[in-house]
């Protein structure tokens, strides 16, 4: 089957990968410490706005332990210390994503920052039509194992779609039999984790990230708003609570989870006392390799 990579889907994807290219790195500039997280986040958010774009999830903020997950709260009043902190951030037009991270480095520890970004790289060199996911996963295994340190398994890289953060194919983060192989056509986030711990994360307490599951009719004022905001702006990609225009959002989220309405993102961490670094491009599969959206 013939792919036509000039499609206004993937230009679409080409545009936001584009935009998320700048703001990547306007964002991890911004990453000292003593600067407010709440900050940087929203910085982030506002400026995909300003290039034209929207965010496809909150802008995450995962510190030393934390892997996934994690978004300031409303007010949030939390700075950057001497710690390993790691940008995630994703945007869309028309519901078409781009989705990249970086690591910066405050903790001393740069090693462990290169580990996901060689990776990554090495993973992006052999990417090309017929290439088994798990042959990808390999690669990043290898590298990261050659620094010393531990692939997180239980995360892994994945599809992008239309109004769809997270679909098929899974890129692993480490060399595994099961997978698919990789057609041109396909758009793809692959995201290698290194860490200093055992190499898996397990859900936190905190939950700050939320997504719809469906729509149903509420009886609440202030979730039955929240929901109308929901379906209208974000569709089925995740969003922060602070995003939500009630003032009784906690509450609101809190009755919308209990009818099934909505589901969270609990932060994912590794064991305490770890660190955890991430590196993650978006990429097109195309006839000879593959297009990085995301590169600066």
């Amino acid at each position: 089957m013939t792919v036509d990579l000039s499609d206004e889907k993937f230009e679409k994807h080409r545009e936001a990968g584009e935009i998320l290219a700048q703001v990547r790195e306007e964002a991890a500039e911004r990453v000292e410490v003593g600067v407010s997280h709440l900050e940087v986040a929203e910085f982030a958010e506002e400026r995909i706005r300003e290039l034209g774009g929207e965010p496809a999830f909150p802008v995450n903020i995962s510190i030393d332990e934390e892997a996934a997950h994690a978004t300031p709260e409303p007010g949030d009043d939390a700075t950057f210390g001497e710690e390993m902190v790691n940008l995630d951030i994703g945007v869309h037009v028309d519901g078409w994503l781009a989705d990249t991270a970086v690591t910066v480095d405050l903790s001393g520890h740069p090693e462990l920052a290169e580990a996901p970004a060689e990776a990554l790289d090495a993973a992006l060199d052999i990417v090309e039509p017929g290439v088994h996911t798990g042959e990808i996963g390999a690669e990043i295994e290898d590298v990261i194992d050659g620094y010393g340190y531990n692939p997180v398994v239980n995360l892994s890289g994945h599809g992008l779609g239309h109004w769809e953060q997270h679909t098929d194919p899974n890129i692993p983060n480490r060399g595994v039999k099961q997978g698919v192989e990789l057609e041109v056509g396909d758009v793809v986030a692959i995201e290698p984790f290194a860490t200093d711990g055992g190499g898996k994360v397990n859900e936190g307490a905190d939950e700050e990230i939320y997504a719809l599951e469906r729509e149903a009719s509420v009886r609440n004022r202030a979730a039955r708003d929240a929901l109308e905001q929901i379906v209208e702006e974000f569709k089925t990609l995740p969003f922060a609570r602070r995003w939500l225009d009630t003032q009784r959002a906690e509450m609101a989220l809190r009755r919308l989870k209990q009818q099934n309405v909505v589901h969270g993102y609990p932060v994912l961490k590794e064991q305490d006392g770890y660190l955890v670094s991430q590196k993650e491009h978006t990429i097109i599969v195309t006839e000879d390799g593959c297009e990085v959206t995301t590169r600066a």
